[in-house]
């Protein structure tokens, strides 16, 4: 394992550049063992469109067939809450609405 060694995933339709022991913060996933992750549980995403070891870089057709990389749950919660406001003025309207998007953040263990 080289410290320079790092890969490219998608999850949550965003794409991500993890290391080993990087700690990222992503979009909350179905699945698991009781249908919904808990913490503390192994994470493994193969669709990885990029790996690099420090002296070969692999680019995937969108994806590297046989390439994953594996993670553990550290922390799942909420992020902080956003408004929308929907305002027009002169005509009395207005709607205030909050969201909290949900995120997990895992620490990447392995990069295969």
């Amino acid at each position: 394992m080289n410290a320079q060694e790092f890969a490219v995933i998608q999850t949550g339709g965003k794409q991500y550049k993890v290391s080993k022991g990087d700690v990222v913060s992503i979009e909350k996933i179905k699945g698991g063992k009781s249908g919904e992750y808990q913490k503390g549980e192994k994470v493994s995403f193969d669709k990885v469109l990029l790996v690099d070891d420090g002296k070969d870089t692999t680019i995937g057709t969108p994806y590297i067939t046989g390439a994953k990389v594996d993670a553990e749950i550290v922390e799942i919660g909420r992020a902080r809450k956003i408004l929308v406001v929907k305002y027009k003025q002169k005509s009395r309207y207005l709607r205030r609405n909050g969201h909290r998007q949900p995120f997990f953040k895992v620490k990447i263990t392995e990069i295969k």
